[in-house]
């Protein structure tokens, strides 16, 4: 490479040629070794005084202090200064050129152009990114413009409202407090250290999740290929979550909104009898917005009404990543700090409602008998991992945003406690939803019983004596209660006869674990309250904001390992976003069509739980074993300037592999002993039905998972064929660490993996 000179003008105010010796530690960007660059400038500058022997003016120019000028030199003196200047500028220039050529060490040649540097760090500067070379040995890597961002997008990923929804309906089915004991015992234990490492992964090597993995363990190479593929198919139908939003959404243009009344039929006043035998919110559900067929098996297009929402969600999502980060951390504000401000006035308004203290009192519940279940055991490792999202990539890539030198440890107990704390206030509030709005249905249930047995009585079925309470407005479940169990033997036997028993615990307990039932529930709630359009448009609001900032970490899972891997598009990181998203759009088209939703729980509920445990596994074992717990954390001390405790290498090599597998191998268990069911619709009774998944179900599953799953033993074929050690040999560090970190104004840290540092067969270095 060309060295330039660098003289200290007196019209330009250019630096002096002694201050080369300081270029290395202020252009960030470029990860130079100390010794070699300073060792050829000493050379240079040597050679320069000799040759400029006849110049004397140059010893002014090599001085490390500024120069100053007298303001009464003469124009004549100032033009005479210029000419010898200029002489020198050439002999200098010479002389470098000389001694370019007369090199015969490659290392020489990284010494860049130092007025050129100038131009990049300036440009740096302006972007925030590392500067780098072209060759491949350095990566272009923006940083988050605050820390700030960088949690608000991560809480943004990780709170996902299925996640949360599931979290309460585990805490009512499965032990209460005892629940969330476990919870919290395999949060601390394999939760929080497996966030940790994916952070602390991501941060130290600054790539996303294809090639980050081949260069801690040569044989985890297919793991981040997985990662991919499972991060691309989930993306693809977990924004039709968007388009059912968006068509709720649009319907509040209309007054009463349509799940709150049954349609009347076309020409005449009656209702629509396939409305009028279920409720109005179950009925627009799977009518209106889903068109559901009856099975899977059932085809059809495209539901028109979805299509056009899914377009929408996924414009949208473009527009929040297409500026990149800078464009990420604003729009987050709004995607995560106001749903928490909507989940307030939730808060508050629940809990004053009649019923809410029925559904607080389950928060004081625990059952001593979920210890001792493995089933409990599972369900809430599963809940602890989908919750913080690992396995997926996002996490990884948007540490890789971060500067080497940040504390990555802190951020994972951030990022644990708000989790935490979220969980904490949605559980809160959605045990008082549903003890309203058990108490309704129940309030309901009662008097629809009594408007029957005065009918039952009126015809001759019922005795006299069976006659029920005229008035149940002031407290319609006590009274009501009251004069069933006062009723004799015999009679009160005949009623329960004709009518269903309505049972407060019955209806609260109703609650379902599926993506559609929050829906349902929500719709009915807020159709209960006062200015229910309000509040309908407020909860639906919550779910979009929170989705869509789900789907910005997928899609930056998604580019970012794309653009790390082809150096080629990050030049066309708008051109490769719109491609990514009519592709994620045309295949989400599959999931809006009549029977889409129950392929969406096939993927949910039966495929994606396989590949993610086997993906962190293989990620806990790479860093583990194949690196070293130890060495791993070694690394990070020097980054971090402060040692981390080896509690956590002794969780990674100890206890998270044997948690990880026996979760793995009970969902697997359950899977194989549990037929696959899904809910469906019956048109013809208007009700929810139970069915059976059909044979081909299990098939997709296993054939999916296992092509998900093939890099990874193609990966170990190729490097048992190249002869690649399992583990990295103590000799080869990932990261050579500068010792002079840039200045904290300045948050570009400098990265440079080098290709020869991943063990290439049986060489030797």
């Amino acid at each position: 490479m060309r060295v330039a000179p660098v003289l200290r003008s007196t019209q330009k105010g250019e630096r002096s040629v002694e201050e080369a010796r300081d270029a290395r530690e202020t252009l960030p960007g470029m990860e130079i070794e100390a010794h070699t660059s300073v060792s050829l400038l000493e050379t240079t500058s040597s050679t320069l005084t000799k040759l400029t022997d006849g110049v004397p003016e140059i010893n002014i120019l090599e001085s490390k202090d500024p120069v100053t000028w007298s303001s009464a030199a003469s124009v004549s003196e100032f033009q005479d200064l210029a000419t010898r200047t200029a002489k020198a500028e050439a002999w200098e220039i010479h002389a470098f050129e000389a001694q370019t050529r007369a090199s015969s060490q490659p290392k020489q040649n990284i010494i860049s152009d130092v007025t050129a540097t100038s131009i990049m760090k300036q440009k740096h500067l302006k972007e925030k990114v590392e500067v780098t070379e072209k060759e491949g040995t350095f990566l272009v890597r923006p940083l988050w413009p605050q820390k700030f961002h960088y949690i608000l997008t991560l809480v943004g990923y990780s709170l996902r409202p299925t996640q949360l929804w599931n979290f309460v309906y585990l805490w009512i089915h499965k032990g209460g407090c005892s629940f969330f004991m476990i919870y919290i015992i395999i949060l601390v234990f394999v939760g929080i250290p497996l966030l940790f490492l994916e952070m602390a992964v991501g941060q130290m090597l600054q790539q996303g999740s294809l090639d980050l993995w081949k260069i801690i363990g040569p044989w985890a190479g297919g793991v981040g290929y997985i990662s991919f593929m499972v991060c691309l198919i989930t993306s693809t139908y977990t924004n039709v979550f968007n388009s059912w939003i968006l068509f709720y959404l649009s319907h509040f243009f209309q007054f009463p909104v349509p799940w709150e009344k049954c349609p009347l039929l076309k020409n005449a006043s009656d209702f629509d009898p396939a409305c009028a035998r279920t409720t109005p919110s179950i009925y627009f559900w799977y009518q209106q917005t889903l068109k559901a067929s009856d099975r899977i098996e059932d085809g059809g297009p495209p539901v028109l009404n979805l299509s056009l929402p899914l377009f929408v969600s996924w414009c949208l999502i473009g527009v929040f990543i297409i500026n990149g980060l800078q464009s990420i951390g604003k729009v987050m504000y709004v995607l995560v700090l106001l749903p928490y401000f909507i989940l307030f006035c939730f808060l508050i308004r629940s809990l004053l409602l009649e019923g809410a203290i029925y559904g607080l009192q389950h928060l004081l519940v625990a059952k001593v008998s979920a210890l001792y279940n493995v089933n409990v055991w599972s369900r809430a490792g599963s809940q602890v991992v989908f919750q913080l999202g690992l396995g997926f990539g996002p996490i990884v890539s948007l540490a890789s945003h971060m500067p080497q030198s940040n504390n990555c440890v802190m951020d994972t107990f951030i990022m644990a406690v708000v989790i935490v704390v979220t969980l904490l206030l949605f559980t809160t509030f959605i045990l008082s939803v549903l003890g309203f709005w058990a108490t309704v249905l129940t309030y309901r249930c009662n008097e629809k019983n009594v408007e029957t047995l005065i009918k039952l009585i009126n015809l001759g079925k019922l005795p006299p004596d069976a006659y029920p309470p005229a008035d149940l407005r002031e407290n319609p479940t006590s009274i009501y209660n009251t004069w069933l169990n006062s009723l004799p033997q015999d009679i009160k036997n005949m009623v329960l006869s004709y009518i269903p028993e309505c049972n407060i615990q019955d209806q609260f307990l109703q609650i379902k674990d599926s993506q559609s039932f929050s829906f349902l529930i929500f719709a009915e709630y807020t159709s209960f309250l006062p200015l229910s359009s309000l509040w309908s448009l407020l909860f639906f609001l919550l779910l979009l904001f929170r989705e869509l900032g789900i789907m910005v970490g997928f899609m930056h899972g998604i580019i970012l390992p794309l653009q790390d891997t082809f150096s080629s598009l990050r030049k066309h990181t708008a051109l490769l976003t719109v491609g990514i998203i009519m592709l994620l759009y045309l295949c989400g088209l599959f999931f809006t069509r009549p029977s889409g939703i129950y392929f969406m729980r096939l993927l949910n509920e039966y495929w994606i739980v396989l590949p993610i445990f086997f993906i962190i596994l293989c990620e806990n074992i790479t860093v583990a074993w194949a690196y070293g717990a130890k060495r791993f954390l070694a690394d990070m001390a020097v980054l971090l300037d402060r040692p981390i405790s080896s509690i956590c290498s002794r969780l990674w090599c100890y206890v998270s592999p044997v948690v990880l597998l026996f979760l793995l191998v009970t969902i697997l268990v359950d899977l194989s002993m549990k037929p696959m069911t899904y809910i469906a619709w019956d048109s013809v009774g208007s009700k929810e039905v139970l069915r059976l998944y059909p044979s081909w179900g299990l098939f997709l599953v296993i054939i999916l998972f296992l092509i998900v799953i093939l890099p990874v033993p193609v990966y170990l074929v190729y490097c048992l064929c190249n002869g690649m050690p399992f583990k990295s040999k103590s000799k080869n560090r990932l990261m050579i660490f500068s010792k002079s970190p840039p200045p904290s104004d300045q948050p570009v840290l400098r990265e440079k993996v080098q290709k020869e540092e991943i063990p290439q067969g049986d060489k030797t270095k």
